[in-house]
């Protein structure tokens, strides 16, 4: 079985075309619907078939795919063991939330394009479930999620996980509104319980944290508005719209006021997730590396 016919398999399950497969590779379509053709005559079994005007994977072939990753890295690795200063190639896709691509993503990219010119990133905007199912179905590399200390993701055995950074969490309110004099989380939304509360259009982590909370202070939260962006979330507030969870330390839009939320403390806890098997592959383990050390250096 020979690796590049492998890894124009590969490539074809990440691009979706041959057209996508052969720019990607320098090549061409012809070429690559060969390498395919005879990758599927080695294995005995159909690799592709027709889906309207193009061609997708069969069950066979999406199998193979992922085969394909690991040996390909496997053989990667073993290259780099044989040539240790030899740089890391390929094309790493990554997909995570706004924040931590914007802060840990967007400053490595800008360095990798001198340090590593062979590497690739591509980036894609999700929340952490749409990242995750994103890693799961293979259209992922790497997956940059977060959770809430008050409302943890669900582990799966299927993916390493590292740890970036953490950041407490406030609620946002309106400037102009009374603010409660005492301490304690359930106190500041036990003050707020009559107020429209502010969620998060994309991810439950956010309700499930507003709701847990309200919980113990003994009412049940009036949920109305939802907001992916925390400008817009933002925006809400400052309009009198109702009141919401924001990062603490944020620079708040004039007409809204953070109050600290303690006792307990509310914590976003951001991750780099990659599917086991894979988290070693050189391009993927370095870039991990230096999501890590850029996370590290901006706590």
């Amino acid at each position: 079985m020979e690796t590049r016919r492998l890894q124009m398999l590969a490539e074809l399950a990440r691009r979706g075309s041959m057209r996508a497969v052969a720019e990607a590779t320098g090549t061409t379509t012809s070429t690559v619907s060969q390498q395919v053709a005879a990758l599927a005559q080695d294995m005995g079994t159909a690799l592709i078939e027709p889906h309207g005007r193009r061609v997708r994977l069969t069950s066979a072939g999406r199998r193979l795919a992922e085969h394909a990753v690991t040996i390909l890295a496997a053989v990667e690795a073993a290259q780099r063991d044989l040539s240790p200063d030899a740089p890391p190639t390929g094309t790493v896709r990554v997909a995570g939330f706004a924040t931590a691509i914007r802060a840990q993503l967007l400053p490595i990219i800008s360095g990798l394009s001198t340090s590593h010119p062979q590497l690739s990133i591509l980036v894609r905007e999700h929340e952490p479930a749409e990242a995750l199912q994103l890693l799961a179905n293979d259209e992922a590399d790497l997956a940059l999620t977060y959770d809430y200390n008050l409302a943890p993701a669900e582990p799966d055995p299927a993916v390493a996980i590292t740890p970036l950074w953490t950041a407490p969490w406030g609620l946002g309110i309106p400037d102009n509104v009374a603010r409660p004099s005492a301490p304690g989380t359930p106190e500041v939304f036990r003050w707020f319980r009559t107020a429209d509360w502010i969620g998060n259009s994309r991810n439950t982590g956010d309700e499930t944290v507003i709701r847990t909370l309200a919980s113990m202070a003994g009412f049940t939260p009036h949920l109305t508005h939802q907001a992916d962006s925390l400008d817009l979330v933002q925006g809400m507030i400052a309009a009198g719209m109702g009141v919401g969870l924001l990062p603490m330390g944020t620079s708040t839009l004039p007409g809204v006021h953070l109050v600290p939320l303690t006792a307990p403390d509310v914590v976003l806890r951001a991750f780099a997730v990659a599917r086991r098997g894979r988290d070693g592959w050189p391009p993927l383990a370095l870039l991990t590396d230096l999501i890590f050390r850029q996370s590290a250096q901006s706590a």
